[in-house]
């Protein structure tokens, strides 16, 4: 049971960590100027899979367990949105100001869906964690 728990809280670390990503995105979506120059980049995370053997993946007649982890923080290389402000003062000579390549309604919905996956790692935990008290309570009954 501990293989099971051991995946779900690397999945939490994931999701958190896809959180922050997504929210930084949403915080930046205007910011036309960054110290390295030129508009915010919208960030995503590379996130892999790492096989678990042993102990509960072998109980489930060898599907296994994958324990996610987040491989990189990676930033698009996308051209950036181009809107006509020639008042701004980050327009180019031809007026137009590059902002970052942020959808902010599907970075939200993304930002929910995460969230999501986020309570779903923590009732799982909570449930494994019942499972494994209920399993000791009855192991010492008999």
């Amino acid at each position: 049971m501990s293989n099971a728990i051991e995946v779900l809280s690397a999945g939490l670390s994931v999701a958190r960590t896809r959180i922050n990503v997504l929210a930084s995105n949403i915080a930046n979506a205007e910011t036309t100027r960054t110290a390295e120059g030129g508009p915010y980049k919208r960030k995503d995370i590379l996130q892999m899979a790492v096989g678990e053997t042993g102990g509960f993946g072998e109980a489930l007649d060898g599907a296994g367990l994958a324990k996610p982890l987040v491989a990189a923080v990676i930033e698009d290389q996308g051209a950036p949105r181009l809107v006509h402000q020639p008042g701004h003062p980050d327009a180019d000579p031809s007026g137009m100001v590059a902002y970052p390549n942020i959808n902010v309604v599907t970075t939200m919905t993304d930002l929910m869906s995460a969230s999501r996956l986020y309570q779903a790692n923590v009732t799982a935990i909570e449930t494994a964690r019942r499972m494994s008290s209920d399993a000791m309570n009855i192991s010492m009954r008999t």
